[in-house]
C-alpha cells in the first residue's frame, strides 16, 4: 500500500502512540515526495492530529519515527523543524498583536536575521493577501484573515515543508476557496500535507490521498484510484463501515 523512500520529504515508519491503553495511531507507514500535495483523510478522530504532532516534533510517538527532509524528528528535532511549517487547527494566535508584529516576533523567535525577517515578511504578506490589515490588531480580524495570518507564520521561515491540521475548519465557501488558491500558488515549490474530513479538499488540491481510520492507514493513491464507484461520499463510508441511519461515535474515537 505505501512506499517508503529515502529521498521522500515527510516520511512516517511504522508510527504508533498509544495514551495508556487506547492506540490513537497503529504501525503508520508512508512517504511524500517533494512538491507533492497530500490530503490525509479520515473522520474525526482518526489519528489525524496526533499523527501531523508526531511528524511535527510536537509528540513522541510510542514506537517508529518520523522524518522531515531525511532528518529523524526525534534525534534531530530542531533541524527538523527548521524545515517544516506547521499550522495547527485554531493555531494560537496572540490578539493583542497585528499581523507585523506577530511575523516579526516569530522571525526573530526562529533566529532569523533582521533584514530576512523584513524580506520574509515583504514575502508572505503579498502570497497570503495580507496587505490590508497588517497593522490592524488580529482579535479584529475575521477568522478568514485570522487564518490567513496563521498560514504566513507557517510560510515565514521558508520552509521546503508544511502541514497544516484542518486549515479551512470554520470558514466560508469564499474564505475556503481563498485559502485553498494559496495552497495551490505552493504546490510543486513546497511539500503540502493538510488533514482534513472535508471531502472537497480533496478534489480541490490533492494530488494523493492518505486514508486514516481507526489510527490505520487504509487508502494511499490518487484521488481517482479513491473514487471507484464515482463519488468521494460512498467511499468515505464505505472504507469506514458507515451504515446509513446510524451513529458511530464511541467513547474512543471522541477521545481522539
Amino acid at each position: 500500500m505505501s512506499q517508503v523512500s529515502s529521498q521522500s520529504m515527510i516520511e512516517a515508519r511504522g508510527l504508533s502512540k498509544s495514551f495508556g491503553p487506547f492506540a490513537a495511531i497503529q504501525d503508520l507507514s508512508f512517504s511524500i515526495p517533494r512538491g507533492e500535495i497530500v490530503a490525509f483523510l479520515g473522520p474525526n478522530g482518526a489519528g489525524k492530529t496526533t499523527t501531523m504532532r508526531i511528524l511535527t516534533g510536537y509528540l513522541a510517538p510510542t514506537s517508529g519515527s518520523a522524518s522531515i527532509a531525511g532528518l529523524d524528528v526525534g534525534r534531530d528535532r530542531l533541524e527538523a523543524a527548521a524545515r517544516v511549517g506547521y499550522l495547527p487547527e485554531n493555531g494560537p494566535l496572540y490578539p493583542d498583536m497585528t499581523p507585523l508584529e506577530l511575523l516579526r516576533f516569530f522571525g526573530e523567535a526562529r533566529g532569523l536575521e533582521a533584514r530576512k525577517v523584513e524580506q520574509r515578511i515583504e514575502a508572505v504578506r503579498f502570497l497570503c493577501s495580507l496587505q490590508q490589515v497588517m497593522d490592524r490588531p488580529i482579535s479584529k480580524l475575521s477568522k478568514g484573515y485570522r487564518q490567513r495570518v496563521g498560514l504566513a507564520q507557517a510560510l515565514l521561515h521558508d520552509p521546503e515543508v508544511l502541514i497544516m491540521d484542518e486549515p479551512t475548519a470554520g470558514l466560508d465557501p469564499n474564505q475556503i476557496h481563498d485559502f485553498r488558491e494559496n495552497i495551490l500558488k505552493l504546490g510543486g515549490a513546497k511539500t503540502v500535507m493538510i488533514s482534513t474530513h472535508i471531502l472537497q479538499e480533496v478534489d480541490a488540491i490533492a494530488q494523493r490521498v492518505l486514508f486514516i481510520h481507526e489510527g490505520r492507514l487504509i487508502f494511499d493513491g490518487a484521488p481517482d484510484e479513491l473514487r471507484v464507484d464515482g463519488s468521494l461520499e460512498t467511499s468515505f463510508r464505505r472504507l469506514t463501515g458507515h451504515t446509513p441511519g446510524t451513529l458511530r461515535d464511541t467513547p474512543q474515537e471522541i477521545a481522539r
